[in-house]
């Protein structure tokens, strides 16, 4: 009993970290999150079948490496090049500083200062950052759609 609330507790640490996680890109959210699932099946309260354990450890991979290669794409995508890419990371680490705006703008700053650097014009260069945006924040979108389904199935099996 003593270890099953532990592990309830622990899971629900995981969770919020994991939701945490899913705004800051050097914590890997939907995976700590996945990990609550884990917690939950090791008490009485947890019954995942080990198909569904399966399925959502391949979304979670799956999730994860489009959310680390998504704004880079989404860069080169609308016509960024390989210095607007180098600088929408460098833009979103040093976003890491100036939270929680600079998480948001770094990528997008970082892509337009790149792009101006390696000589572009500023309609491209700006064209680049808008791409480096919109992947941070579709990676984004997912993370937490995925965290948040893990939310729901963690309390839905532990309540319920």
């Amino acid at each position: 009993m003593v270890l099953d609330i532990l592990l309830v507790f622990l899971g629900i640490c995981f969770l919020l970290c994991g939701l945490v996680g899913c705004v800051l890109p050097v914590i890997p959210g939907p995976p700590l999150s996945y990990v609550a699932l884990w917690l939950l099946q090791a008490t009485r309260f947890g019954n995942f079948s080990l198909k569904f354990l399966i399925i959502t450890a391949v979304i979670t991979l799956v999730v994860t490496i489009i959310d680390y290669t998504l704004p880079a794409w989404a860069t080169k995508r609308w016509g960024g090049s390989r210095a607007g890419v180098i600088g929408s990371i460098l833009g979103l680490l040093l976003g890491l500083f100036f939270l929680p705006f600079g998480i948001v703008i770094g990528p997008f700053a970082g892509a337009v200062v790149g792009e101006l650097i390696a000589g572009r014009d500023t309609k491209s260069a700006f064209r680049s950052g808008v791409g480096s945006f919109m992947g941070f924040l579709f990676g984004t979108a997912m993370k937490l759609t995925l965290s948040f389904v893990f939310l729901f199935y963690f309390i839905k099996e532990w309540i319920f």
